[in-house]
């Protein structure tokens, strides 16, 4: 039977490390501060905003929100950001996405100092990750890793695949993994033999949002699997239910597998205090080297 990867008890432990590390920040004159700009009225988004500003209070970050129409412009926008680049009380800026049709998630991207860029999409930390140098590391993908470290202690050699190659995701865990020397394969929806090439998978990484895509006879004995997807189904008795991109039911065969939700869901937001605690640090020790 596939060992159950619980990403709430794992993110619950990264979240008690975070703690301990803001009250020894803060003892130094520096609470970890974080900035969350939420542009548009969107029920989810408006659910994920106060979920990391719940978190944020729990373990002592500052948190710092700023909620604005969704007619709000672009140069509005980049003002906002230019202006907490500039305060040295935030140490993470978060815009949440997706962003108003009107503004382009690139500009406002790239204009977050690198150093509070703790979603890690700026361009800076991107080539950092991908030449191996540092940065800070997109926290969906830096979950994956640490729920894999659980129960992976010897990552040389073996093969990855992962399913699909967004920017948040994909790609980002793909060079975690390169990191690691795994032999890795990225697959898409133009991948032709998908099921075939999974089958070869020591590490498998879903993150397609396709629910149910990756079935049982998908996944080889003693695979350790990642699911990342979240997806809305009804099922036949008219239920809402949140599902994965991977068939849970059906991989019992596998050493270990993330089950959906309280798999890699908590985890993005650990990751997200973790980077804000590491953001401070630097940003502390550069202002006084």
């Amino acid at each position: 039977m596939a060992k159950i990867i619980r990403g709430d008890v794992i993110a619950q432990l990264l979240s008690d490390q975070v703690r301990i590390d803001v009250q020894e920040l803060t003892a130094k004159g520096v609470r970890p501060g974080l900035a969350v700009i939420l542009v548009r009225d969107d029920p989810a988004s408006e659910i994920y905003v106060s979920r990391k500003t719940k978190l944020s209070a729990a373990v002592g970050i500052r948190s710092l929100e700023h909620r604005l129409p969704a007619l709000t412009t672009e140069d509005a926008l980049l003002a906002l950001v230019t202006r907490l680049n500039d305060d040295a009380d935030v140490h993470g800026i978060l815009v949440q996405l997706p962003l108003p049709k009107q503004i382009d998630s690139s500009k406002i991207l790239d204009r977050i100092r690198p150093e509070k860029d703790v979603d890690g999409f700026h361009p800076v930390n991107v080539g950092r990750l991908s030449t191996g140098t540092g940065g800070l590391i997109p926290c969906t993908p830096l979950g994956c890793m640490l729920l894999l470290d659980t129960v992976i202690s010897e990552y040389r050699g073996r093969n990855a695949v992962v399913i699909g190659k967004s920017n948040i995701v994909g790609k980002p865990v793909a060079l975690l993994l390169l990191e690691r020397e795994c032999t890795v394969t990225v697959t898409h929806i133009h991948t032709i033999g998908l099921p075939d090439i999974v089958r070869n998978a020591d590490i498998l990484i879903v993150a397609a949002g396709s629910p149910g895509l990756v079935r049982g006879d998908w996944v080889k004995p003693g695979a350790v699997v990642i699911d990342v997807g979240i997806n809305r189904v009804r099922g036949h008795d008219g239920i809402e239910r949140l599902v994965g991109d991977v068939v849970f039911d059906e991989i019992g065969h596998a050493k270990a597998i993330t089950p959906v939700p309280r798999g890699v869901g908590p985890m993005t937001i650990a990751c997200l205090l973790s980077n804000t605690v590491k953001a401070a640090r630097r940003l502390h020790v550069s202002t006084h080297s």
